[in-house]
């Protein structure tokens, strides 16, 4: 017999309130408590949190309101019916998160090993109902062992009507999933349903086959970090957009995403006082960015010159590292930055690269998020792995999401853009509203060198000094094709720019387009390239 039970049968009668409000705190209190000391110690032990500890930790102190705290399954058989603890293994409800409103599940590993069962899934429909039907953000703390087995294809089913309100949630409201222990089979497409996925290492891990069923199929051996852990996911297969080492640093920094980020599509995010003065000058950009276009630099230090304090959130920071996407604000209002990296493969787009860019645009542009896109791209990455493995359709997949997108959209050339590069990265022929460059620019349809090599092949050939020929080439299609102004006197570049005005310039052009409007045509939904 539980402590519950044994207060419920041994309750004055029913003439007396105060014990029944007595009683209905010692239920209360053991759903609270959940299934004791030794599993809560079990718990840490694996250097995790229990749910309501990462509650506490996500949301405002004091301002968790919990919903459906007392629900118990009605399932029968395997000993079930023997086993029916309070909240039947998550925790739902709603809090704030810097003052506003965030709806959260979490998976209450101590029940079931947080398998999801028939009831614990209505629980989690019931609150993304509410979530989408209030426009307030949903963050899922995950860390549970998939279907209940015991509850057979009713825990199947559940999983189900967790896909379904994930996608009709989709550009509607914020979705964040936080993987704090283990998510494999179907249960981790909800995480890839969301907007973003954040990681604990050595503690998360997701797959959809884990290792005993990958060695039986395959022979190959590898443990559950190296097959789903989170360095794995935050850097080879791209699912996760942050890796953190413990669960504070992780619940921290969601609270930080969510600060940058509106309630829902019909908002724009929240300002903040700007300190940092808007016309600020940016003597240092001159002395960061070589003329040279063969020289790399770090485009982190860049942007750290150009946003209010230096400060931005990187998305996907070790995935596809040529290509930066980041959350910051300019003048107080958050702006979403993509720019090309030459640190890493000199910038250039490639498959991955492609895709983390694309699904960073379509984000900012569902919710609101004015995009300015700094462009140093020498092209696509060539190869016969990237031409395999479609590039074409992946590259159409950015081009796609920019021609999309009817947010505020600015691009600026800080060096070198060429060919089909530089019209996927938000040039003005794809709707940027505005688009700027720095005198060191060089917008062309490839280099100076190989155009040259093109268009005087047989002069080059025929000459009886071919280097001395193909240098004079080079100069004379650099200085009548690509000098600084040619793109501006063709007005495919708004201004060339002083780099040290670049804050002020997108400052001022940001307050502009503030007020944007743009509809797109009336249809269902478009078919982006897959």
């Amino acid at each position: 017999m539980t402590v519950v039970e044994d207060i419920v049968q041994t309750a004055p009668d029913a003439g007396d309130l105060r014990a029944r409000v007595a009683e209905l705190h010692a239920v209360q209190e053991q759903a609270k408590q959940g299934p004791g000391t030794r599993a809560t110690e079990a718990q840490h032990a694996k250097g995790k949190l229990t749910a309501r500890e990462r509650i506490d930790l996500l949301l405002d102190e004091g301002s968790f309101t919990e919903v459906e705290p007392l629900r118990r399954h009605r399932a029968t058989g395997f000993g079930l019916e023997a086993r029916r603890p309070y909240t039947d293994g998550v925790v739902t409800g709603w809090g704030t998160v810097h003052g506003r409103t965030v709806f959260v599940y979490a998976h209450d590993f101590r029940i079931f090993g947080g398998a999801l069962g028939e009831a614990h899934a209505t629980k989690i429909h019931k609150i993304m109902d509410m979530a989408i039907s209030a426009g307030a953000p949903l963050v899922s703390l995950n860390d549970g062992a998939g279907a209940r087995i015991q509850e057979g294809v009713s825990a199947l089913a559940g999983y189900g009507g967790i896909f379904q309100r994930n996608t009709r949630a989709s550009g509607v409201i914020p979705q964040i999933s936080v993987m704090l222990g283990p998510c494999a089979g179907g249960a981790a497409y909800s995480p890839a349903l969301t907007d973003f996925v954040f990681m604990v290492r050595e503690t998360s891990q997701m797959f959809i086959t884990g290792p005993d069923v990958v060695q039986a199929v395959t022979g190959e051996q590898i443990t559950q970090n190296g097959l789903g852990g989170a360095d794995v996911h935050a850097e080879v297969s791209g699912v996760a957009h942050f890796a953190y080492d413990d669960e504070q640093t992780c619940l921290e920094e969601v609270r930080y995403l969510l600060s940058l980020l509106p309630q829902n599509n019909r908002e724009t995010a929240p300002v903040e006082p700007a300190l940092d003065p808007a016309g600020r000058r940016c003597e240092g950009l001159l002395d960061l960015v070589p003329v040279e276009g063969q020289r790399p630099y770090d485009m982190h230090k860049v942007i750290e010159e150009i946003v209010d304090d230096g400060e931005f959130l990187e998305i996907h920071e070790r995935w596809a590292a040529n290509v930066i996407c980041a959350l910051t604000r300019f003048d107080g209002h958050t702006v979403g930055v993509v720019a090309n990296q030459p640190q890493a493969l000199a910038g250039v787009l490639d498959i991955h690269a492609s895709e983390k860019a694309a699904r960073f645009v379509q984000f900012c542009d569902a919710f609101n998020i004015p995009i300015v896109t700094l462009l140093d791209v020498p092209g696509f990455l060539p190869g016969v792995g990237q031409e395999h493995g479609g590039i074409i359709r992946h590259g159409a997949k950015l081009l796609y999401a920019y021609c999309n997108a009817t947010v505020p959209r600015i691009s600026l050339v800080l060096r070198k853009a060429y060919g089909g590069a530089y019209i996927v990265m938000d040039s003005r022929s794809v709707g940027a509203d505005l688009s700027f460059a720095w005198p060191s620019n060089e917008i062309a349809v490839m280099g100076a060198e190989g155009a040259a090599n093109v268009i005087f092949r047989r002069r080059i050939a025929d000459s009886d000094d071919p280097e001395g020929t193909r240098t004079e080439m080079v100069k004379q299609y650099r200085d009548e094709l690509m000098h600084p102004y040619y793109a501006a006197e063709r007005g495919l570049v708004d201004d060339v720019i002083d780099p040290a005005d670049t804050r002020d310039v997108l400052v001022r052009s940001l307050r502009m387009l503030r007020t944007k409007h743009a509809d797109l045509p009336v249809r269902k939904h478009g078919n982006p390239p897959q």
